[in-house]
């Protein structure tokens, strides 16, 4: 079978995942790669300056390449960034003729309405932000979150007849200047772009595997170098993605300004907190810098997921990923302090991080070794990309599924 390139562009890193999907649904993981970016290659989770980008991915690509002993034949890449809008849109109508089983043609007519609807309202957003009403926004993602007919919940309702329908739909919209950078990469490493995905939807497509009709339900925050990235999924549908602008830079920043030295020293500050390697006095100075950052990264996390307002309670399972996710103070103060209080949690949610040898239908021998290219929770989002790649791939494998039927349909 075709061999897919999952391509996670970070601010810190780049990070390259080749695999080939098997017909029961598994991913064979042939390759990894993972490349240090340039300071200014990237702004915000968005690429900044192309040629700078084309060279690491080129660097993280070999090493995929050397190790699997072969190219990829299609790519999927991801996007992130506070600019990218996704968000979950209930349509509710009442069918004129309810005795008509309902048809393909029918649906397709709801979701093309469904997504024209959310593109203006990101395309609102995003010209509200930015200051600048001419934007042009696209669709990335789109995915059927529930179904009812009548006030029963149905998997697939090509062929019930009823009244009352309700959809949920997620849909995720991004500014076409940053689509347009990741196609210009793509073209420059001669990949052929199979198709664009919000990370934190992906990441949560990694969670779920191969099961359409997954209850997996849990709050995903990936926390990269310039972003976090959160995603909400209950029982099994993705139910929306935010995103803020204070990842694992603005860590270090915190350390470099209040200890007075250079970025690098930060970085290092940063990454040898947990390892023993600090004396007391410079630990010290780093954790209170680190906290300082934490609580400004904590309200970030709030507004987020206040934005979720649709939903009466928030999944309890919290699951971390991305490279600033391995900082313990991060997860301590996840798991032990009150910033969940003020949100709709039924209890104190439990912080997990994301075990890549949990994740379903992944068969890979690189999850233990100590070499350079352990995948470990930080390539969480390259894994989803994969997923996501063997969604487009497959288009409409089980007809008796509506999220398989209309795949087709749902694809940008």
């Amino acid at each position: 079978m075709s061999t897919i390139l999952g391509l996670d562009i970070g601010t810190e890193f780049v990070k390259a995942v080749l695999a080939r999907p098997s017909k029961k649904g598994d991913l064979e993981i042939l390759g990894v790669g993972k490349a240090h970016q340039q300071p200014s290659s990237m702004h915000a989770g968005a690429i900044a300056d192309i040629p700078a980008v084309v060279a690491t991915c080129e660097e993280a690509l070999v090493q995929v390449e050397d190790e699997a002993g072969e190219r990829a034949d299609t790519t999927v890449v991801g996007i992130a960034g506070e600019l990218i809008k996704g968000n979950t849109t209930t349509v509710r109508y009442s069918r004129k003729n309810p005795n008509k089983p309902i048809s393909e043609s029918e649906m397709e007519e709801i979701i093309k309405k469904v997504q024209q609807k959310s593109g203006e309202v990101a395309r609102k957003t995003v010209a509200l932000e930015t200051g600048n009403d001419n934007v042009e926004v696209r669709l990335i993602n789109s995915a059927i979150v529930s179904l009812t007919i009548d006030g029963y919940k149905i998997s697939n309702p090509i062929g019930f007849k009823g009244t009352d329908v309700v959809i949920q739909f997620y849909t995720a919209f991004a500014p076409l200047i940053h689509v347009a950078a990741i196609e210009k990469v793509c073209a420059e490493l001669n990949l052929d772009l199979l198709t664009v995905a919000v990370e934190p939807f992906a990441v949560c497509r990694a969670c779920l595997g191969d099961d359409l009709d997954s209850n997996f339900s849990g709050v995903v925050m990936d926390i990269g170098g310039g972003t976090t990235d959160i995603a909400v999924v209950e029982d099994g549908g993705v139910e929306g993605t935010k995103m803020f602008s204070i990842g694992g830079r603005s860590f270090t920043h915190q350390v470099e300004e209040a200890m007075g030295v250079d970025f690098d020293t930060a970085e290092r500050y940063k990454l040898d907190f947990d390892s023993g390697k600090l004396d007391d006095r410079i630990k010290a100075k780093v954790e209170t810098a680190l906290s300082r950052n934490l609580s400004v990264w904590l309200a970030g996390v709030e507004v987020a997921l206040e934005e979720f307002e649709q939903i009466g309670s928030l999944p309890r399972n919290v699951l971390l990923c991305g490279g600033g996710a391995g900082l313990s103070l991060l997860q301590e103060t996840l798991a032990t302090s009150d910033w969940y209080a003020n949100l709709p949690f039924s209890r104190r949610p439990v912080i997990h991080l994301i075990d890549v040898a949990e994740l379903p239908n992944l068969k890979t021998s690189k999850l233990s070794t100590n070499g350079v290219h352990e995948l470990d929770h930080s390539f969480a989002t390259a894994l989803g990309l994969l997923r996501v790649g063997t969604d487009t791939l497959a288009g409409a494998p089980e007809e008796n599924k509506l999220k398989a039927k209309l795949a087709k349909l749902l694809q940008n």
